[in-house]
């Protein structure tokens, strides 16, 4: 699984099982020594083979090497090659018992479901069995394995249950940060537009206006003015024209392209192109307006936002765009006949690809201290209403 804060925890946890499992082998074939029993030998055989499958087997899960159908074969045969191992050393050295305990997680860890309690089920009642016969049934002997088996279903659902956190906790994690990526990129783009607005604002009413003033002052000139003079005010005429298309040219690329015409034919093409996209009318009411480029950006892709969001998912047969001035503010609003959809849930659920969507709108309009509206309702569509306030006349000019 990814790194996170518990990552620390689950590997102490799976080297704790390997040490566990390790010694306690170890223990077996060393006290087969310790007792002479007369199976020592093949204790030890049995043990080692048994430590080396173990080994084996945890190596090829670490190194990615049972991912896939084939890797769950290999962990049920895996898991059957332990357990046939610890029964014959089991029934070589009572000590052996003590093994079931560990591999009680590996059951559950491998096991689906309801296999791995089955299987505790069965070794618990193999260990009950063969410490009867090798030292005497007695009530030690019965509840050992038992609380034993019962420890381990505990710690293993307990651990299920942290590693479903965890891995749930990692994906809220992604998607959180993917989501603040797309927001910095976003404000990135809004605020590189912004700029550029600004800039072609500013070159416009200096710039531009200052070179045509120059231009219509030195034509007066070269009127009233004999040769050979006359010439070079022509001349200066004329590189004043010629720096003022210059200007122009970069006001122009400068602001977006759709917005050559103005923010009302913007929206016509818009309708237009998404209505023959989609085959679904769109129906554009705009009126001409000289707004400033930043306000004419911000409604371009609210109305273009609003309107894939519509196409996309509203099902709707009709969608209309109305643009309009009102006193000292202007209104872009976006209406659909879809079947609508409840706006509060929508907003609260922010991993929603349409609900990120609605933010940006949001966000966009109150960089310019507008309000965006969302009237919706199952069965009723849905209407998005944006507006926002124009600057003084001076701030307006573009």
């Amino acid at each position: 699984m990814p790194h996170s804060t518990l990552t620390p925890v689950f590997t102490g946890l799976r080297f704790g099982l390997h040490a566990l499992l390790i010694g306690l082998a170890g223990f077996a074939v060393v006290r087969a020594f310790v007792v002479f029993s007369p199976v020592a030998a093949w204790t030890l055989i049995v043990g080692v083979a048994f430590v080396a499958v173990y080994l084996a087997g945890a190596w090829a899960a670490r190194s990615g090497r049972t991912a896939g159908s084939s890797g769950r074969s290999f962990a049920l045969i895996w898991v059957a090659a332990l357990t046939l191992l610890w029964a014959v050393l089991m029934w070589l050295s009572p000590e052996g018992a003590y093994l079931v305990f560990p591999l009680f997680f590996l059951y559950l860890h491998v096991l689906p479901g309801s296999g791995g309690v089955a299987a505790i089920v069965v070794t618990t009642a193999f260990s009950i069995l063969a410490l009867g016969l090798h030292l005497g049934f007695s009530v030690g002997g019965v509840i050992g394995p038992l609380v034993g088996a019962g420890v381990a279903l505990l710690i293993g659902l307990a651990y299920r249950a942290l590693r479903r956190e965890a891995e749930e906790r990692e994906r809220l994690l992604a998607e959180l940060i993917h989501t603040r990526q797309q927001l910095a990129e976003t404000e990135r783009e809004q605020g590189a537009l912004a700029e550029r607005a600004r800039l072609a604002r500013e070159i416009h009413d200096t710039v531009a206006q200052g070179l045509s003033s120059i231009q219509m002052l030195l034509r007066a000139a070269e009127r009233d003015t004999p040769e050979p003079g006359a010439g070079y005010l022509k001349l200066a005429r004329e590189t004043a024209a010629e720096s003022l298309s210059d200007t122009r040219q970069i006001i122009r690329e400068l602001t977006p392209a759709r917005l050559d015409d103005g923010l009302a034919a913007a929206l016509r093409r818009l309708g237009q192109e998404q209505s023959d996209r989609a085959s679904l009318p769109v129906e554009v009411i705009a009126e001409d307006l000289d707004l400033p480029m930043g306000i004419q950006t911000a409604l371009l892709r609210i109305a273009q936002g609003a309107l894939s969001n519509a196409i996309r998912h509203a099902n709707a047969t009709r969608i209309a765009i109305e643009l309009a001035r009102e006193d000292d503010a202007v209104s872009l609003v976006i209406r659909d006949d879809g079947p609508g959809f409840d706006v509060s849930s929508a907003v609260a659920d922010s991993h929603d690809a349409d609900s990120f969507g609605l933010s940006a709108m949001r966000e966009r309009v109150e960089q310019l201290d507008g309000a965006l509206t969302i009237t919706s309702a199952p069965g009723d569509g849905t209407t998005v209403t944006a507006r926002l306030p124009l600057p003084t006349r001076r701030g307006a000019a573009s």
